[in-house]
């Protein structure tokens, strides 16, 4: 990513040591994945774009979880919670971590996905010579938010919303408890705080009084969508949806045609090159790469996969670590497993099932084949039904076709199995011998007609059934 600031100079602590009972659900809460990452890892990385030269991420519950979750960095570091008494105490945890350090001090939470570097750069820069700045908001429906109490236009203090008269409940201005504080002013403010209030726990936003006593708070206004903490699995839901729309507009302003939306599903590390098309209802995941002028259509579902340039997958193919070559075409209902590989102009088609399988440069499975732990050279031509019998109970043994191999329809190749340059494997063959270069293999039973024999084939049956109807 790039910086949004380099020169704010400002170490960040995310608070993430909470269970999150209301998510249950025996992951830590900031372990549940929004668009292909973890919950706090979005914090962490916003913080990092801003420009924090530290990051001290606050941990407790399921602590060596969470710990093997972040992505390793000189920059990040975590400090524990070990007991949970309150965000203020969490803050105090975190201070050992940064000892010495002088400059600002931006309090975040693992729990705030959708928060922008934007709007953590501009709480650092609010902050200028104050003691105190933070990020408040507007919402509709304040309940369970802390309150913020104003005198004219100096924010003066915060109000848990349990400890709330019915006149401060009113106030539709809330905290969502972001803050920027100096670093000197924060180990002050923090070793003063009291636990006498309705949780008997030490709050992080008694920190705004003690600012306002010690030169004052100013407060930024962002927008809530932004700052909503997620609590509960349909939060979490409501926040993916936000997640997957900023995705996916910004790959549409980078050159990207999306056909709509609000319908595709984009991970944060996917990249997709300019006049690439994803069509609707496409899910796109994990280390996935589709290249410039690549189309994704309808229903496809890829994860780790590599699409090179103007390759076509057509609608409702799935792929899992796997590679589509340049102008290859997949599906419709196609199924690559890992291990997959196609190359250049290619084809796998309906209901075709490829694994741990190369396919050479312009070679077809067009229709009804399982392709497993195979070798597939160029311009091979696989017909429908064709099976690579690769199991025998115990092992996986490999197939290879060569160049320019011809396998015909409804064929079983008993692997391990070879079949040389050029050769011809005839319909309804079961190949349990390598072939040849430029041989033909025919392994069928011979045909016998009997003339006339339909007809008393089918009174012979008919009477059958007659007679078991009666009983």
């Amino acid at each position: 990513m790039t910086s949004t600031s380099t020169s704010r100079g400002f170490a960040a602590v995310i608070l993430a040591a909470g269970q999150g009972t209301r998510m249950k659900s025996a992951q830590p809460k900031v372990l549940h994945a929004i668009a292909g990452r973890p919950m706090v890892a979005w914090p962490v990385a916003a913080a990092l774009e801003a420009g924090a030269e530290r990051v001290v991420v606050v941990l407790g519950h399921g602590k060596e979880q969470v710990e093997a979750a972040l992505v390793a960095s000189d920059r990040v570091e975590t400090a524990l919670q070990a007991e949970q008494r309150g965000t203020g105490h969490a803050v105090q945890c975190a201070l050992p971590a940064l000892e010495g350090f002088e400059g600002t001090v931006v309090i975040l939470y693992g729990d705030v996905p959708l928060l922008e570097a934007e709007a953590i750069g501009a709480l650092v820069d609010a902050r200028g010579d104050q003691p105190l700045s933070l990020l408040t908001c507007r919402a509709a429906d304040p309940t369970g938010y802390g309150r913020i109490l104003r005198e004219g236009d100096a924010v003066v203090g915060i109000r848990e919303h349990k400890d709330c008269s019915e006149a401060e409940r009113a106030i539709d201005e809330i905290n969502p408890g972001l803050y920027a504080a100096e670093a000197g002013f924060l180990r002050d403010a923090l070793g003063g705080l009291k636990d006498d209030n309705a949780q008997g726990e030490l709050y992080l936003t008694d920190i705004v009084a003690a600012a306002a006593s010690a030169g004052g708070a100013r407060a930024v206004s962002w927008a809530l969508e932004s700052l909503q903490g997620v609590n509960d699995r349909a939060q979490l839901a409501e926040a993916a949806a936000v997640m997957r729309r900023r995705i996916a507009t910004r790959h549409a302003r980078a050159g990207v045609t999306i056909r709509d939306l609000d319908r595709v599903d984009i991970d944060a590390e996917v990249t997709i090159g300019v006049d690439a098309v994803i069509e609707p209802n496409v899910v796109l995941r994990g280390d996935t790469h589709v290249a410039a002028g690549a189309h994704v259509d309808v229903g496809c579902v890829l994860t780790d996969v590599t699409v090179a340039e103007g390759a076509y997958l057509k609608p409702y193919s799935v792929a899992s670590e796997s590679q589509i070559g340049p102008d290859a075409q997949v599906g419709p209902f196609s199924h690559l497993r890992p291990g997959s590989v196609m190359g250049p102009r290619s084809h796998l088609g309906n209901f075709v099932e490829m694994k741990k399988t190369t396919l050479g440069e312009g070679s077809k499975a067009n229709h009804l084949a399982y392709l497993g732990d195979g070798t597939v050279g160029a311009g091979v031509n696989i017909g429908a039904g064709t099976i690579f019998c690769n199991y025998d109970g115990f092992q996986k043994h490999q197939t290879v076709l060569e160049d320019g191999a011809f396998i015909g329809s409804d064929s079983q190749l008993i692997a391990p199995i070879r079949v040389g340059v050029g050769a011809y494997v005839a319909t309804g063959t079961t190949v349990t011998r390598d072939v040849p270069d430029d041989a033909l293999a025919v392994g069928r039973v011979k045909q016998s007609n009997k003339e006339g024999y339909a007809s008393r084939l089918r009174a012979r049956l008919k009477a059958a059934k007659d007679a078991k109807a009666k009983g």
